[in-house]
Parts: structure tokens; C-alpha cells; sequence
């Protein structure tokens, strides 16, 4: 039987091209997004149906899981995938900007889950492909409430990976390295412009924002992070992380097989902290 997934956030970047991939492998593909683009579509007729889904909006998410399982008969996992970013001084970070992120990233992801889980136990399972980042695992300057919503996803996927067992359903997460020259990215520093940075913090904010375009880890492959969705997509088995990128995989290795001391080290030293010190003393 062919399997079917749902993408949220397809109009772009990762959920695009894992629309596509999905398809390429056989699967009927469910790609959603706030404003639908049916030439995503091209070339996988019948095979793919391009829906709008608003992650915020409950009725939209409903309607596209009822107009996915009319045409298609099920869904067998579902990628969620919508994400928002913004690089800003938290402390002049306007509460509505603060609300915004965590609105798409971890209460969209939410109101996905809960619209979703009944139908998953109710066909005998499934698979729930949560897409977080190495943030997730590290934190990093710029990006707190990036990084925060992305620790809320981690600590929800592991919690209900053990909850959601009792119903035959699997929660993976993939965990992308940075991929500073995709659609993503390019979102996030628009998004950015609208936050003013305090005078106060404006060396320190030019020094980090220089240390990220100087950042020592190549960039997370895109088409080799949708591989890692997609293998996460067909893995049977309890595994709950996921790792993507080189970053990621030095972040994880730094978090998990080292002592405090030294992961704070290292860290400092890799996002640019140790020598904006060193910068203020000299």
C-alpha cells in the first residue's frame, strides 16, 4: 500500500524540496502552506495535493487533514516542518515577535500534533517527524528565542515519544545543522530588520553576527537533511533523534560526551563569546 505523508511549511526551503522527495520515493505527498503554490505539484500528478494549512489556525489544519484523507484514503506520518526565526537582542524583542515564534513553532507544531494523533491511532499508527535544530541541542548567541522554542519541541517530541508508544505512534526528531543560504535564512534576517538593536549592544551584536558569517562548520546540506526526514520517516524502530549537519553532530558531541566546563569552553570559543572577552579586555 502506498503510504502517504502530510509536510507543513512546503512553500519553501526544507518542507519544498521534502515534498518533492517524498513523492520521488513513491509516497503520496500531502504538501501544505499558508498560501498554496500548485506548480509544487508539477510533474507528480495524482501523487501530490497541494493544500493551505496555517499552522496557527485550527480550522485550516482540520480541513487539510479531512481533504488529504478524502483524496488520498489515510495519512501514515506527518513532517512538521513550519518554522519562524529571528536574530535579535532579546531584551528589545517586542513581546508580539516573542508571542509570533512560539505561536508557529511550538503551538502550531502543537495544534498539528493534536489534530492529527486521533487519526494516526485510529488507522493503527503512524510516524510523527518533529523537525528541530542543533539549537535544540546548543544554544547559541542572537537566537534565544529561536533556540528556546526549538529545546520546547525537543523536551515535547521526547515526552511524547514515550506517551505515544501506547498507540502504535512514532516521534522522530531531525535535528538540521545552519544552512545560512536557504530561503530559511533569508526569511529570518528580513525578519530581523524589524528589531532595533540597543545601542548598548551594538559591538557585541556586530562582533556576533560576524563571528556567524565566520562560522567554522560548513553549512547542513539541504537535500542531505531531507534524506535524514525521510529516513527518519521509515525507521521502525523507537530512535528518537536524528542528527543532520556537521555542527550538529559536534554539538551533540560536545553536549553529551564532555563535562560542563568543557562544552562551555568549546562552545564560547566556536560562537565568537572567548574573543569578543578577549576583544573588551585588550
Amino acid at each position: 500500500m502506498t503510504k502517504t505523508v502530510l509536510i507543513t511549511g512546503c512553500s519553501s526551503g526544507l518542507g519544498k524540496t521534502a515534498a518533492r522527495y517524498f513523492a520521488a520515493q513513491g509516497w503520496n505527498v500531502i504538501a501544505t502552506m499558508r498560501k498554496p503554490d500548485q506548480s509544487l505539484a508539477a510533474g507528480y500528478a495524482g501523487q501530490m495535493l497541494v493544500l493551505p494549512l496555517d499552522v496557527t489556525d485550527s480550522a485550516s489544519i482540520e480541513a487539510a487533514i479531512a481533504a488529504g484523507v478524502a483524496h488520498f484514503g489515510r495519512i501514515d506520518a506527518v513532517v512538521n516542518n513550519a518554522g519562524v526565526s529571528v536574530v535579535s537582542i532579546f531584551e528589545a524583542t517586542a513581546k508580539e515577535t516573542i508571542r509570533g515564534v512560539f505561536e508557529t513553532n511550538v503551538f502550531g507544531m502543537m495544534n498539528v500534533m493534536q489534530a492529527v494523533i486521533p487519526h494516526l491511532r485510529n488507522h493503527g499508527g503512524g510516524t510523527i517527524i518533529n523537525i528541530s535544530s542543533g539549537v535544540g541541542l546548543a544554544a547559541v548567541p542572537l537566537l534565544a528565542l529561536y533556540t528556546a522554542t526549538k529545546h520546547a519541541v525537543e523536551g515535547l517530541s521526547e515526552s511524547l515519544s514515550y506517551e505515544l508508544e501506547s498507540q502504535n505512534i512514532l516521534v522522530k526528531l531531525v535535528e538540521p545543522g545552519a544552512m545560512r543560504t536557504t530561503s530559511f535564512t533569508s526569511n529570518t534576517m528580513a525578519a530581523s530588520q524589524a528589531v532595533s538593536v540597543p545601542a548598548s549592544y551594538k559591538p557585541y551584536f556586530d562582533h556576533m553576527m560576524q563571528s556567524m558569517m565566520n562560522y567554522p562548520f560548513p553549512d547542513a546540506n539541504e537535500d542531505q537533511v531531507v534524506v535524514t526526514i525521510y529516513a527518519a520517516a521509515t525507521d521502525p524502530s523507537h530512535r528518537l533523534r536524528y542528527l543532520a549537519g556537521p555542527d550538529t553532530e559536534e554539538m551533540a558531541r560536545l553536549r553529551w560526551s564532555t563535562s560542563e566546563d568543557e562544552y562551555l569552553t568549546t562552545m564560547n570559543r566556536l560562537m565568537g563569546q572567548t574573543a569578543w572577552r578577549d576583544r573588551r579586555s585588550n
